[in-house]
């Protein structure tokens, strides 16, 4: 896959493609549909399939907020992406030039002089330009004048006639629903990062943890998980938590996977935790011990969890 991060002087290979414009994050079932109707359109029309997708994401441009929301940071999406199918990646920098463009000169100087696109496909309520004053209705006209084709891509409907978006998946997460996120993904949701060296503690008391940080994901809600974790490409099951640990008087958010049947080293190694559902929420306990037994219990209710899926 070609990953291409401004608009000026691409790659031969990836002028001339069908784009699908989004943000795509968490490659959700909504998104995959799209990608598949994109990729239908570039065979007929003999064309690369690419997918443009603003680098950093807008909200993080305008809100200038510490808070986390990413259900997939860019390195996680451009993988996903890749695994569809998806032969270019436009993952145009958003910054303040960007931000000031109006909906004509977005047109005109990165659709058309800059990718050069055969066919656009664009969700309905799709805004773009500057005060996010251009629309369906601005792209079609420009589409028909310039030479390019518009797909307005039908949503793809959730239970109860809802539209499958990433805010909803967000909003399960948080409220610690990781199996109806998982529902509206396709796909548990899964967070990627090095095992991390921490107060080894975990290790004393019988439950050794690989400790994770989610730096640069969404934070889910706090407490413990039953999860499949993947390493070297082996898959095991096990029981999370993830908090401040409250027990030991801490304030940092950190994510702890204890691996069952696992015996081995994973300092510095890569592991992808898939969240499949959630078992409690995060409490203090009154010694290690009331500890201990909780976790004893935590652990069997994740594999009983686990064995149903």
């Amino acid at each position: 896959m070609i990953i291409a991060r401004h608009f000026e002087a691409i790659a031969p290979a990836a002028r001339g493609a069908v784009v699908a414009i989004g943000n795509f994050d968490g490659v959700h079932l909504g998104h995959q549909a799209l990608i598949a109707e994109g990729q239908r359109i570039a065979k007929d029309l003999r064309a690369p399939f690419g997918i443009l997708a603003f680098e950093p994401h807008p909200q993080e441009f305008f809100r200038r907020t510490p808070e986390k929301f990413r259900l997939t940071p860019f390195r996680t999406k451009a993988e996903m992406l890749k695994a569809t199918g998806v032969e270019v990646l436009y993952a145009l920098p958003f910054n303040a030039k960007m931000a000031a463009m109006t909906a004509d000169q977005f047109i005109a100087e990165v659709l058309v002089a800059g990718l050069g696109v055969r066919h656009v496909l664009i969700g309905g309520d799709f805004q773009f330009g500057k005060n996010r004053s251009g629309g369906v209705a601005e792209l079609q006209a420009a589409g028909a004048a310039q030479g390019f084709g518009v797909t307005i891509f039908s949503a793809v409907m959730g239970a109860g006639d809802h539209k499958i978006s990433s805010t909803d998946i967000r909003t399960a997460l948080k409220e610690g629903r990781p199996r109806d996120a998982a529902r509206l993904l396709g796909h548990p949701w899964t967070v990627s990062g090095h095992v991390l060296h921490g107060d080894k503690r975990g290790r004393t008391i019988g439950f050794p943890t690989a400790n994770v940080s989610l730096k640069g994901y969404l934070e889910p809600a706090l407490g413990v998980y039953a999860v499949r974790v993947s390493s070297g490409g082996a898959t095991y099951g096990g029981v999370a938590n993830f908090g401040r640990r409250p027990t030991f008087d801490k304030q940092d958010t950190l994510l702890e996977v204890h691996l069952f049947d696992f015996a081995g080293d994973l300092y510095g190694k890569q592991i992808d935790v898939a969240f499949v559902d959630f078992i409690r929420a995060e409490r203090k306990f009154a010694g290690l011990d009331a500890l201990k037994a909780q976790i004893t219990a935590d652990g069997e209710e994740a594999r009983r969890l686990l064995a149903g899926v």
